[in-house]
């Protein structure tokens, strides 16, 4: 019941910070610049797309670990080949959330719609 608890009082949070951050968005000059709101959009969706990469990231990580602890436990003489496997793994998901950060920063810095 608490881990519920503490996950919906994650949501109200999140949904009173997205409600309250265009209230200081932007300064009352910068309205008018061309394709404004595309750039802010952009900006806005690489940040959803790198935290939910780091979500997805830690959470597959984290299964990988276990999983493999667990393999160990269960056959301790073929620790080698799960490490070996393991660490594979965990490469290859890290490399996905350094993609979606590469991307997001190339949607912060470079602006590529404009602005």
């Amino acid at each position: 019941m608490s881990n519920r608890k503490s996950v919906l009082s994650l949501l109200v949070m999140l949904v009173a910070v997205l409600f309250a951050a265009p209230a200081f968005a932007q300064e009352a000059g910068a309205a008018s610049a061309p394709n404004s709101g595309l750039v802010q959009w952009s900006i806005v969706t690489a940040g959803f797309a790198l935290a939910i990469a780091a979500l997805g990231g830690a959470l597959g990580q984290g299964r990988a670990v276990a999983s493999a602890a667990e393999a160990i436990a269960r056959n301790p003489s073929a620790a080698g080949e799960i490490r070996g496997a393991l660490i594979l793994g965990l490469v290859l998901i890290e490399s996905l959330v350094i993609y979606v950060l590469l991307v997001t920063l190339i949607l912060f810095f470079i602006k590529p719609f404009g602005g």
